[in-house]
């Protein structure tokens, strides 16, 4: 063991300086950290390591990071250029990283170092992924690049303009764990993952962003409604639920990746609140910079965690008056998406940190939760509520609702505001998904370990 140790003590003492030259700085890093890398794969797998071997692995995991935190302050601008053409292409974050890995290798860990740590329990896991989150949080805290990949981020996929001569001609697409269909001058968009309460995994995330982009892309519809499909779960089987939020079985097994979370929030969850951009016009300020419909959401049963995070960025809720919201950030060790910049917004900062910090709870049909509802109706009269709301949005034409939208947003939200939230949610999310107390608030509030996948 002694030789582990004095050979990570060695590496440690070749930690490059930073020059100010990139690609002298970048050649001197990536090899670096690939040693880094392979120092800490020479180790016994996580679970198996003693105490010595334990040490030596943190040393490798916190020595790698404060150097690339250096080493990004100084060259996140000059690493995006390169990975964009000089910002003449647009990439999306989960393809971006992984070009980063074989731009500047070492800096983030390769496609096939993410897969190999993808079959392990979260716990059993080194980490190597915050590596990423310090990408992120360093492109996304520069003006410009962070703003490129904001807008980059809010464009259709190509998966879905794919996809819209399908739903041209069949008016719905069911794609597993979400749904799209157009209803009159409507496109609803289903939730599904029926077992797990349409809960959010790794599963949902494709299905769910391309299915907003053809409900935002549509040119036969008007407006767009998000609503929980049927579940099958004994307890409430047949009956429509909104979402419960992040699946935690899943989390505690180690089957959700951190770029899950920026992928997320940067993609769907912001077309919600900003609408689809185009790639050669602002998607914020400037007037025809995004394309955009007002959304709807129907809240049955519960919006637990991410669910709750969607409705902060709807126009119009309607509510079942049985139905709850939560933000159970606390119990489950994690941030909640963009809930910390948004939610105070509706609720004031107070019950906002009560919510968030202390588990608060907020009923529907209550003071507290009409602040996020709008109408909070019996579970029976949910079709008839949306199909109503439906029309007395479009009856009249939908000419300003982007204009309205827009001109909300730039005042509460501007696209520069969730930039800057995003880098510091990069960061401390990527932490947070490999924490230790992670594991333990699992374990302690959703008894994980003894659930089934």
């Amino acid at each position: 063991m002694q030789v582990a140790t004095d050979a990570v003590a060695s590496w440690g003492a070749t930690r490059p300086g930073v020059t100010g030259q990139f690609q002298r700085d970048a050649d001197a890093h990536s090899t670096f950290w690939r040693r880094g890398y392979d120092l800490l794969a020479a180790l016994p797998e996580k679970p198996k390591r003693n105490h010595e071997q334990a040490r030596a692995a943190e040393t490798i995991l916190r020595t790698g990071r404060e150097s690339r935190e250096v080493f990004m302050g100084r060259h996140a601008e000059a690493v995006y250029r390169v990975l964009t053409k000089d910002q003449s292409v647009f990439v999306r974050a989960e393809q971006l990283v992984y070009e980063a890995a074989n731009a500047v290798p070492g800096l983030v860990p390769a496609r096939q170092q993410v897969a190999a740590e993808a079959g392990k329990l979260q716990s059993d896991k080194d980490g190597i992924e915050v590596d990423q989150g310090i990408f992120f949080a360093n492109i996304l805290a520069r003006p410009e690049p962070g703003m490129h990949l904001c807008h980059a981020m809010l464009l259709p996929k190509e998966e879905s303009r794919a996809r819209l001569p399908e739903l041209a001609a069949k008016g719905a697409i069911d794609f597993g764990t979400a749904a799209i269909a157009r209803r009159g001058k409507a496109s609803y968009v289903f939730l599904k993952n029926p077992r797990f309460l349409n809960a959010e995994d790794d599963a949902t995330l494709t299905s769910v962003e391309t299915a907003v982009d053809l409900a935002l892309l549509d040119p036969a519809t008007e407006i767009a409604v998000l609503r929980g499909d049927t579940v099958d779960n004994p307890k409430y089987s047949g009956k429509r639920i909104f979402c419960s939020g992040i699946n935690l079985t899943h989390l505690y097994r180690g089957m959700i990746p951190y770029l899950w979370y920026v992928t997320r929030e940067m993609g769907f969850v912001n077309k919600f609140f900003r609408g689809l951009a185009v790639a050669d016009r602002s998607p914020d300020e400037m007037a025809g910079g995004t394309r955009e419909k007002p959304w709807v959401a129907g809240v049955e049963a519960f919006a637990i965690g991410g669910g709750c995070q969607y409705l902060l960025t709807m126009d119009y809720v309607v509510a079942a008056n049985d139905a709850y919201m939560t933000l159970p950030a606390r119990k489950e060790g994690i941030i909640p998406g963009a809930s910390n910049m948004r939610l105070p917004r509706f609720v004031g900062d107070r019950i906002a940190r009560q919510a968030i910090m202390s588990g608060r709870r907020l009923d529907c049909d209550t003071p507290e939760g009409r602040m996020i509802c709008d109408e909070i109706v019996a579970p029976a009269e949910m079709d008839a509520a949306l199909e109503r709301v439906v029309h007395d949005l479009t009856s009249s034409g939908v000419v300003s609702a982007a204009s309205n939208r827009r001109a909300f947003r730039v005042s509460e939200e501007p696209l520069d505001t969730f930039r800057r939230y995003m880098a510091v949610y990069a960061r401390e999310q990527a932490y947070c998904h490999f924490s230790p107390a992670l594991i333990g608030n699992l374990e302690k509030h959703w008894n994980a370990q003894q659930r089934k996948i």
